[in-house]
């Protein structure tokens, strides 16, 4: 199902709390609050990872979770996001099925409910209806601050309208994922079990598992978390806007490696069926490099790859006059 034949918006189906508010650029004290809280976290594990090297951490954990935050992130960004929210190439069916279970490995819900709520953002995106805009409550201070706050974590606990009829039903005839949907509770326990027996296997000890099980389980499910909410909070609010939308999505470089190329948001939400985000000249996007190899190796087809518009992204991107905070659109839907 392409995005283009989701249903059209119908309220009050799909409500929101805020109504249209009009949006003004944001001051850079409000950038630093922001980034503070967002940052704070990681530098604190930074410096528990320095205080605790050898005894608590090792190169072996720290391996081990990189292979397990890119499997899991790659079953975001490439399954999850690409494949199956916006069809962005047609895969052979043993990589739809792995690339769904290391989806679902993230721990950030369903498939079903994952391609449905970012399937209805993209049609509300920042407008009344929109699942996580950061534009909320308001257009500046604590009511922007508490946008953030609710895009980045606040909305996953409030009710929600993205009902998988509405917006997945082809999702939800598909066999393989509802397959793979039902067992999601032991694919979210295998998840974290998996790094303890790793760990176990490599040490031979039940505090070298425990160890493992803390870095390649725990910290590298909630750093991937984070990367992707930061996507629905940041990356509607800070960085660059190198195509006029009638949202509020900017590209931010500064998450391209952790988000794997998902934060090149503002191209995304130009052209959602893309399979490269990152269209722009030295623009990273590893989901978009892997995609190529699944491509070359035949496991993927009808491939959307960017057209020569990208040229022209790549120009804007690099003037000075798209830089800096996301200002309000041009227009409105």
């Amino acid at each position: 199902m392409s995005l283009k034949t989701v249903p059209k918006p119908a309220s009050p189906l799909d409500p929101c709390t805020s109504s249209n508010a009009v949006f003004v650029p944001i001051r850079r004290s409000q950038q630093i609050i922001t980034l503070t809280i967002v940052i704070g976290p990681a530098l604190g594990l930074a410096g528990l990872i320095a205080l605790l090297w050898g005894r608590a951490v090792d190169l072996t954990d720290i391996a081990i979770a990189v292979v397990f935050y890119l499997v899991t992130g790659f079953g975001l960004t490439i399954g999850f996001h690409r494949l199956f929210t916006h069809n962005s190439f047609a895969p052979n069916r043993i990589l739809k099925i792995v690339l769904a279970i290391a989806g679902s490995m993230a721990l950030e819900g369903s498939l079903t409910s994952w391609v449905a709520t970012h399937r209805r953002h993209h049609i509300y995106s920042d407008q009344p209806g929109d699942p996580h805009s950061p534009h909320r409550y308001g257009p500046q201070g604590i009511a922007l601050l508490k946008g953030l706050m609710f895009a980045h974590i606040g909305w996953l606990f409030v009710s929600d309208a993205s009902r998988a009829e509405r917006y997945a039903p082809d999702i939800l005839k598909d066999t393989d994922v509802q397959a793979i949907d039902k067992f999601f509770p032991l694919i979210a326990v295998g998840s974290l079990i998996l790094p303890f027996w790793i760990g176990y296997l490599i040490d031979g000890t039940f505090y070298g598992a425990l160890t493992t099980l803390v870095w390649a389980g725990l910290v590298r499910m909630a750093l991937l978390h984070h990367v992707t909410w930061s996507v629905n909070s940041l990356c509607h609010t800070f960085g660059h806007r190198s195509v006029d939308t009638k949202d509020r999505s900017t590209n931010l470089w500064i998450l391209s490696i952790v988000s794997l190329g998902d934060s090149w948001h503002n191209i995304h939400h130009a052209h959602p069926v893309w399979a490269r985000h990152g269209a722009g000249k030295g623009m990273l996007d590893p989901s978009a490099r892997l995609i190529r190899v699944f491509e070359r190796f035949g496991w993927a087809t009808k491939v959307r790859w960017p057209t020569n518009s990208a040229i022209e992204i790549s120009a804007r991107e690099n003037s000075p006059t798209t830089s800096g905070f996301a200002k309000e659109p041009s227009s409105s839907y």
